[in-house]
Parts: structure tokens; C-alpha cells; sequence
């Protein structure tokens, strides 16, 4: 498996380098964003950890850019900064996972190895009532109209849709979509499922997202508690 690491630290990259290294990844190094989007347009990786804070072109905007392009490389973030906006912003230009430094090279290392198991092709539509999710294309519909969303906003909706009818844990939502359990640290899942309601259930009569109290949220096309 080839990892892409963006760290523009010396030494930092170094250590990285070594460690994945001796776990049987190929690695290459990118010292500046920039440098990232270069190697990215020419070599197909299976992972990339990038830092936030790069020299030329920051993190974010590699994200972004990379994104944009297509590129479906699983992504780790390093960042310092560890508030809510700070991640859902990182999140939301396309990272996978998000990682505050300092780190246990241990928990990169579990993180990497549960990213690359997600690392796999769906093709089957999903619909519920009059909303469509088409994971070949990413493309998401309801009455046959496109609704535009953000990465992480198609990925928690993709989680209720695989399982229409089943009360899904806010846990079990962060664990599927950021790998790790968010929910006990901040309010992301919620930001999400609120942010899914206004382009999803807002415009129309039939509310498809509900919230089941204590235990999570469902999506289906008929009510319930909390819808």
C-alpha cells in the first residue's frame, strides 16, 4: 500500500517516513503543498497523511484541490488545532480522518490501518422514498433533483442509507464515517445531521431524518419520535 506523506518538518517527516516504512508501506515525502499536488498528479496513493500548516499551499487547500481532481486517496489530517470548526472545515474540504498533534504514533498507525480497510468499491444505488444516493458517481437526488453536499455530509447520509429503518447510534455514525468516536469528544455528528435536514428534508413535506431520543437517528419515509 503507498502512503503520501506531506509534513513540511524534516525531521518530523523523517520519523514518519521510517515508521511506516518498517510497517511494510511504500512512502514518499512532500515537503510543501504544492510539492503534495505534483506527486498526486503522476503516482496513485492508497493513503495520504497531510499536514495542515504547509508552506505554498496549506493542508485544507491540498485537500480541496485533491478532491476537485478526483483523487479518492483515503486522507489523514495533522493539525495542532483541535476545536469543532477547526475539524469540521478539514473534514469538509474532503479529509478522512483527523488527527491533533501531538499524537501516539500507535494511534496513526491504528488509523491508517482502519482507513485502509474502507478503502472499498460501492456500486449498489440506494434510494429511500424519493431519495437517491448513487455511490459510483457520489451524486445524491430527491424528486430527481440534485442536492449538492459536502463530503462528510454524503458519507453520514450514505451510513443511514445503507440502512434505511434501523435507528443508527450517533457512535456508530462517527465510527463509520471519521473512524473514531467524535461523539463522545464534540457535537460533529449532530452539526452534520442538521446541515443533511436543511438540504434534504427542509424543501419537501415528507421528512425522510429522524431523531430517535437516547439512542440515534433514522432514516425512513415514515415519522416517528423526534422527526
Amino acid at each position: 500500500m503507498r502512503v503520501l506523506i506531506v509534513e513540511d518538518q524534516p525531521n518530523v517527516a523523517s520519523y514518519l517516513k521510517r515508521a511506516l516504512t518498517e510497517q511494510g508501506y511504500a512512502v514518499d515525502v512532500a515537503q510543501t503543498g504544492q510539492e503534495a499536488l505534483d506527486w498526486a498528479a503522476v503516482v496513485t496513493f492508497d493513503l495520504i497523511v497531510l499536514d495542515v500548516m504547509l508552506p505554498e499551499v496549506d493542508g485544507i487547500q491540498v485537500c480541496r484541490r485533491l478532491r476537485a481532481a478526483g483523487n479518492e486517496a483515503a486522507i489523514l489530517m495533522l493539525t495542532a488545532r483541535d476545536t469543532v470548526d477547526d475539524r469540521v472545515v478539514g473534514l469538509d474540504a474532503g479529509a478522512d480522518d483527523y488527527l491533533v498533534k501531538p499524537f501516539e504514533l500507535k494511534e496513526l498507525l491504528a488509523r491508517l490501518r482502519a482507513l485502509a480497510r474502507r478503502q472499498t468499491t460501492k456500486t449498489t444505488q440506494l434510494k429511500v422514498a424519493d431519495l437517491v444516493l448513487d455511490p459510483r458517481t457520489r451524486l445524491v437526488s430527491r424528486n430527481e433533483m440534485l442536492i449538492e453536499l459536502t463530503a462528510k455530509e454524503y458519507a453520514v447520509l450514505e451510513c443511514l442509507m445503507r440502512e434505511p429503518n434501523r435507528v443508527i447510534t450517533r457512535t456508530e455514525i462517527a465510527e463509520s464515517v471519521w473512524n473514531y468516536d467524535v461523539y463522545n469528544q464534540s457535537n460533529v455528528v449532530d452539526v452534520y445531521i442538521r446541515n443533511l435536514r436543511r438540504k434534504i428534508d427542509d424543501p419537501f413535506a415528507l421528512k425522510l431524518i429522524h431523531t430517535v431520543r437516547g439512542a440515534g437517528y433514522r432514516l425512513s419515509d415514515f415519522g416517528g419520535e423526534g422527526a
